[in-house]
């Protein structure tokens, strides 16, 4: 419970500093241009009742998501399930966004940030992608609504971003990410808050103190 309380709290300490951050990038865009900012987090839903399908021959098990055990006899919920296929698709638009960055990027700093960025996200989406497996649950629920992730950017923001160059998509870039980072922190705080699996809530924490380390890092770079 201390470890809990204590990761909770380095959370909640990073949303509010990339929080600032957001506004303050944004700021120097102008009110002009449109960045998404982080929506209400919608990943942090209550214990729901599931059905766990049998074996061969067995008949199907309705339970309470919050006494679901894995294969290897850990505990998660609805909760835990929830932040691992919504962060998948969270993450593969970062990447898409940092994937935009060589080619129109000015700022050689920049272009090393959204490099690192690009790198480290799919050994994160492969952890999350086998911890669904692991557990037999698909990679996508088609109720979620991804669009209304927190810090998701909309259809016409990377359509803007990817028409953007130089100076204009660094700022345009740094604006996005923070915002989009920003969300991940929100997403984090929940699973941390409410899910049930140790080990995601540990993977939680640190996607939270690295992306909080790069909202830092998004900042300097537009400060110049």
């Amino acid at each position: 419970m201390l470890g809990r309380v204590r990761t909770s709290t380095l959370v909640a300490a990073a949303v509010v500093v990339a929080g600032a951050v957001t506004v303050a990038v944004a700021a120097r865009m102008g009110s002009d241009e449109s960045a998404a900012a982080p929506r209400p987090s919608v990943s942090a839903t209550p214990p729901q009742r599931v059905v766990l399908p049998g074996g061969p021959g067995d008949e199907a098990v309705v339970t309470d998501s919050s006494q679901v055990k894995a294969p290897d006899g850990s505990t998660y919920n609805g909760i835990d399930t929830a932040f691992v296929q919504m962060m998948i698709v969270h993450h593969e638009q970062a990447i898409a966004m940092a994937n935009l960055a060589p080619g129109r990027a000015a700022n050689t700093r920049l272009k090393g940030l959204a490099d690192r960025i690009a790198a480290a996200q799919p050994f994160e989406i492969n952890f999350l992608k086998a911890w669904l497996k692991d557990r037999g649950l698909p990679e996508n629920d088609p109720g979620h609504d991804h669009s209304t992730m927190p810090g998701m950017q909309s259809e016409a923001d990377m359509g803007a971003l990817a028409a953007a160059k130089g100076a204009a998509f660094d700022t345009r870039f740094a604006t996005m990410m923070t915002a989009h980072h920003t969300g991940a922190l929100q997403m984090a705080g929940d699973v941390i808050k409410g899910g049930e699996d140790e080990k995601l809530r540990e993977v939680a924490n640190e996607m939270a103190v690295e992306q909080g380390s790069e909202i830092r890092r998004l900042a300097q770079v537009t400060a110049g």
